[in-house]
């Protein structure tokens, strides 16, 4: 193993890793090292201190990636697996060195079917087991059918969590403040509702909820100011990136850029009032998931930028500028399916395949 070292961080980086080929960029090759293969259905990378890295796997499988070798951590809680449900996010918050506790979303059974829900639980010291499984979120209620958990969790600058919530295949849900159906809910690593949610004293409303009309957001960041910014899919067209406000709604299903798959016109046009405009869309849809706002490191010139994994045309979305808008497509071999992608501690882009079961790590 060789260990690389940048600003004071220690990330470690397994000299077995194999050396995958090249991608094509704007900012010149990129180098695509194979850093673990063999994964089914990988849904997210979290990096420990010290340079271990777990992937999550739909099935309900957690993975630790270190020393060279893949090995499976024990203890994850019961998931519902079907569809696009399962074992999905994976958090180490930033105070993991000294707590040792991981948070994930994944789809939790409930009387009539699942629903997105969030545990925690601690790592074992040796990294193989997890321990104190917790339930600390939930939406309500339960419902049938696989499809649009959402869900990426991101650490707000003051600890507390954002999780984005799929409308599980019931548009109207997501314009229905009585469910958590179509949102980002805002909660304490403890599961309770921060006194500042902007619906924690509206009767009937959830409290948890901070944003809502979405429609499924399988991808979540924070900026260099720490904004929270989603992406998430449409139907047919209008994929889109959004800035979440507190108490913004999003539009879905009364606006949209896109069209059912049926071809019919979904809601009541692009625009209503006080409903939120995307900052970018795709038209035709690219199946928008993982995101990561780039910090400079490696690549200064990307700095700030926006890279969106694409699940239909397997590549890499690069957007820039302002307005937000794609400016290029980063594409290979490596790049098929891409489910998360995700900035290293060293700066280096890491990012996972579906198709291939593989984990990459990308550098000049």
């Amino acid at each position: 193993m060789r260990v690389l070292r940048h600003g004071g961080l220690v990330a470690a980086f397994c000299a077995w890793a194999g050396v995958a080929g090249a991608l094509d960029s704007s900012a010149g090759a990129l180098s695509v090292s194979t850093v673990a293969d063999g994964l089914e259905e990988p849904w997210a990378i979290g990096f420990l201190p010290g340079g271990g890295v777990l992937v999550t796997e739909r099935a309900g499988r957690l993975k630790l990636v270190e020393n060279g070798q893949v090995a499976e951590v024990a203890g994850v809680g019961e998931v519902q697996a079907r569809g696009q449900g399962g074992l999905l996010d994976v958090l180490v918050p930033r105070d993991f060195a000294r707590t040792r506790t991981l948070f994930f979303s994944y789809s939790k059974p409930q009387d009539g079917g699942a629903g997105t829900a969030v545990a925690k639980a601690q790592l074992s010291p040796d990294g193989a087991r997890l321990s104190r499984w917790e339930v600390i979120f939930e939406m309500e209620p339960g419902s049938r059918g696989g499809r649009h958990f959402g869900s990426r969790i991101v650490e707000a600058p003051d600890g507390t969590l954002f999780v984005t919530v799929g409308e599980r295949g019931d548009r109207p849900s997501a314009q229905d403040l009585s469910r958590e159906n179509g949102s980002v809910v805002h909660i304490t690593k403890d599961g309770a509702v921060p006194s500042e949610n902007p619906f924690a004293d509206r009767e009937g409303a959830q409290p948890e909820i901070w944003s809502y009309g979405h429609r499924n957001a399988q991808g979540a960041a924070l900026d260099a100011s720490g904004q929270l910014w989603v992406v998430e899919h449409g139907a047919r067209g209008g994929d889109e990136v959004n800035r979440v406000e507190k108490g913004a709604n999003y539009g879905w299903p009364v606006i949209s850029y896109g069209v059912h798959y049926s071809g019919g016109k979904i809601g009541e046009g692009t625009h209503k009032e006080g409903m939120e405009q995307p900052v970018h869309y795709w038209d035709p849809s690219i199946a928008p998931s993982g995101m990561m706002i780039y910090s400079g490191k490696l690549w200064p010139e990307w700095e700030g930028d926006f890279f969106v994994g694409s699940l239909k045309f397997n590549m890499i979305s690069r957007l820039s500028g302002d307005p937000l808008e794609e400016v290029e497509r980063i594409e290979g071999p490596e790049t098929l399916r891409v489910r998360d992608i995700r900035e290293g501690p060293e700066g280096a882009i890491w990012f996972l395949s579906v198709g291939e079961g593989a984990l990459y790590r990308v550098t000049p």
